[in-house]
């Protein structure tokens, strides 16, 4: 299982969102770096979801539900569907991730504009726990 941080502006798609239909397809990445982090998720793999905009910060968790495969509406691009699982117990800001050595490498810091990234199993859990402080 890998795990992943997958980006959305709020106000376009919201954790809650999410919440409320249970599934979705996760689409809209155009950027190849994220598409090739896209193309090898599995189904199982864990996702945080990230709001951008004004909060900048993990909200909630998600499950990859398929594998990867072309995105129907432009087979140029790549998907996957998700389901919701739950959302954290407090947010995770942008700034405190910033502030972790453990995070110092991520592509979510190094590289601040892909919507989908990989994090290491120890980022997983340190966010797990940051969460619930």
């Amino acid at each position: 299982m890998a795990y992943w941080l997958l980006k959305t502006e709020p106000s376009s798609y919201s954790y809650a969102d999410l919440a409320r239909e249970k599934k979705t397809r996760w689409d809209g990445i155009k950027n190849p770096v994220a598409l090739k982090y896209l193309k090898t998720a599995s189904s199982g793999d864990q996702a945080l979801i990230y709001h951008t905009g004004d909060e900048k910060a993990c909200i909630g968790i998600a499950e990859i539900v398929s594998a990867a495969y072309p995105d129907p509406k432009n087979e140029a691009l790549t998907v996957v569907d998700l389901k919701v699982v739950r959302a954290l117990a407090s947010p995770v800001t942008l700034a405190t991730i910033k502030a972790d050595a453990g995070f110092a490498e991520s592509p979510l810091v190094r590289q601040g504009r892909l919507s989908f990234v990989p994090i290491t199993d120890a980022q997983w859990k340190r966010v797990m726990a940051l969460s619930a402080k």
